[in-house]
């Protein structure tokens, strides 16, 4: 992109909000290959979804960080955020808002508002962005642009904080063709060929009717680090938009935390041209720059002028819910497959992230132990994945809801749980959310479709995505989102089937699997290292199992016929994600991560310990074995 400065009133920040899969991205997508941001060669021109360019966002289909992109039209400089639309990486959400000044909120025409469009529109008005509405999708079969816009107009008069933003424009897209329209196009949308457009109209009403940045170029400088990225040569860049002021190459600054106070010189500076930072002498307040020449990573400082002091109010962000133990590997087979093993590793690369991630809170909790809470089990189970392959080996423990306290007592998150599914799992879903102490609110049908509305406990909703999806035969769309807090109460534990132990070290075979099978679902199957305490599967009854899977065919001199030697026929094993083991395990359960492989086990592995631990009487079991020894 040839490089221009641009005047303040020239300049225009929008974010880009919706519900996960429902087009942001795509969208993005249009306006960059529209705008000529590549050449008609570039391999970017074939490709979708450019922005998601982390490993783990291709391979499960969702943004996990915010990005942000520049394009030019016509005189005009269009700053774009690419938000999450996963309730679980609200956070990023939350913090990338500041940066912008309008919003463009996508809808799904057939899907309608869901869980986290409520989320994002909320924290959207709340900052006073002013609102485009897109109905994206207009093209599906089933497609109610009408209903869907009535929906939206409900969720406005619920979350609006002024009058002002309840009058909104409305525009039509199919971003995957990159069609936006102004008026709802007639005949039948389902044939995309017949239509003819472009990204256009939305960009005219961008740069036509949203508002310019505001903050006093004159004044002295001031911004809120809102992001972090990384550079192998220059090192790492603090990222966000000006507020007041200016900002040149070599500027004394200060940054102002609650933690740290550093001072220092604006060694380089950029602004986004494209998908790339480009270096530039100075920026003016309204735009977003990214500035080196202070190491720091706290994410919410203020970096401003020397001569005025003056911090900007911290980013609000909503607590987490949901938190799980992380813990060095103390399983039989610790340092066998992972490049980082110790404590001392795991200690320094979560305090790495804790730095970085304002949306995941991590903390010590005496030794090398720490808690890492967050929104759900998606974005903790993100974190372990991204740990698993960079080469650490560790253990996690079962997933407990965060409590807050208010007055002197203790609350717990309670969640507003939308599914989407064909009519015929209708009591299917009833009983299972149901027996999970759900309090359904809502239920509609529409073309032998059902939306169950419900409000359940955090503690009890852990879990339940992985059993309903398997009760629907994967064809229901789930999504929650914290709605308000309830005090706490202990209940009793969710019913879970008994597990199948190993009670021995070495390689499963197939001989033994063959009979154990038949008592339980498993985890293992042949030719698998497996040690004593190992979960290998899940019992058919409430008790847990010991069986020896490493158990081989007795040799004798009896001549066996040709179909007993062949008589091996197992059934297939159970795959284990991080999102299944964390929805599975019980109090008395590990998981067991390392970039090879993931493992349940019980927290006392042989059945001696576990023996006394239930009688309440490990301890004079552990001085009894010292003792002996």
């Amino acid at each position: 992109m040839e490089k221009i400065s641009f005047k303040q009133e020239n300049i225009r920040n929008v974010a880009i909000i919706a519900h996960v899969d429902h087009g942001k991205t795509t969208l993005v997508d249009a306006f960059m290959k529209q705008t000529h941001l590549f050449r008609e060669n570039q391999e970017e021109m074939s490709q979708t979804r450019i922005l998601d360019s982390g490993e783990l966002e291709k391979e499960k289909g969702i943004t996990i960080k915010a990005k942000n992109i520049a394009i030019k039209y016509g005189d005009f400089k269009i700053n774009i955020i690419d938000t999450p639309g996963h309730a679980d990486f609200g956070g990023e959400v939350e913090r990338t808002l500041n940066m912008a000044d309008s919003c463009l909120l996508l809808v799904d025409a057939q899907e309608g508002p869901m869980p986290q469009t409520k989320f994002v529109l909320k924290k959207a008005l709340e900052l006073g962005l002013k609102p485009i509405l897109v109905i994206n999708k207009i093209d599906k079969k089933l497609a109610n642009c009408t209903k869907t816009i009535g929906k939206v107009q409900d969720l406005f008069l619920e979350l609006a904080t002024d009058p002002e933003q309840l009058d909104f424009p409305v525009y039509y897209a199919i971003a995957r063709e990159g069609l936006i329209f102004k008026d709802l196009p007639e005949g039948d949308l389902t044939n995309t060929d017949n239509l003819n457009g472009d990204v256009t109209p939305i960009l005219d009403e961008i740069v036509n009717n949203t508002p310019a940045p505001k903050g006093d170029i004159n004044g002295t400088f001031q911004m809120q680090v809102t992001s972090l990225e990384y550079d192998n040569h220059l090192g790492r860049y603090l990222v966000g938009r000006i507020n007041r002021g200016q900002v040149k190459v070599d500027s004394p600054i200060i940054l102002l935390s609650k933690e740290e106070k550093i001072q220092g010189r604006v060694k380089e500076l950029f602004t986004k041209e494209g998908l790339f930072w480009e270096p530039t002498e100075s920026a003016i307040a309204g735009d977003i720059v990214a500035l080196t020449g202070i190491e720091s990573t706290a994410i919410g400082a203020t970096i401003c002028d020397i001569s005025n002091q003056e911090v900007l109010p911290d980013i609000n962000i909503t607590p987490p819910s949901v938190k799980v133990k992380f813990e060095s590997n103390s399983s039989p087979f610790a340092g066998k497959e992972g490049k980082f093993v110790t404590a001392k590793q795991l200690e320094q690369r979560l305090e790495q992230e804790k730095d970085t991630n304002i949306s995941l809170n991590i903390s010590k909790v005496g030794g090398s132990s720490y808690y890492v809470a967050g929104r759900g089990e998606l974005q903790l189970s993100i974190l372990v994945e991204q740990l698993r392959r960079e080469g650490y080996e560790f253990q996690l423990s079962k997933p407990e809801v965060v409590l807050i306290e208010r007055e002197g007592k203790k609350f717990e998150p309670i969640e507003e749980l939308i599914i989407d599914c064909p009519s015929e799992y209708l009591s299917i879903i009833t009983q299972e959310v149901s027996n999970r102490k759900g309090e359904l609110i809502d239920i509609e049908n529409s073309d032998n479709q059902t939306r169950f509305t419900y409000r359940i406990l955090t503690r009890n909703l852990i879990g339940l995505h992985r059993i309903l999806m398997n009760a629907t035969k994967g064809t229901a769309l789930i999504n929650s989102f914290v709605y308000d807090y309830v005090p706490h109460s202990e209940g009793e534990n969710l019913f879970r089937k008994g597990v199948i132990i190993s009670a021995e070290t070495g390689t499963s075979l197939g001989y033994a699997l063959t009979t154990i099978q038949e008592r339980g679902q498993l985890f293992t199957g042949p030719s698998e290292e497996v040690y004593e305490g190992m979960i290998i599967g899940i019992n058919n009854h409430e008790q847990d199992l010991e069986v020896n899977p490493c158990k081989a065919r007795h040799k004798t001199n009896v001549r066996m016929l040709r179909s007993e030697m062949t008589d091996i026929c197992l059934k297939s094993t159970i795959q284990l994600t991080i999102e299944y083991a964390l929805s599975f395990i019980n109090d008395d359960e590990l998981i067991e991560v390392t970039p090879k492989n993931i493992r349940l086990r019980k927290k006392l592995l042989t059945n001696t310990q576990r023996t006394w631990a239930k009688r309440g009487n490990l301890t004079a079991y552990a001085k009894q074995q010292m003792q002996s020894i």
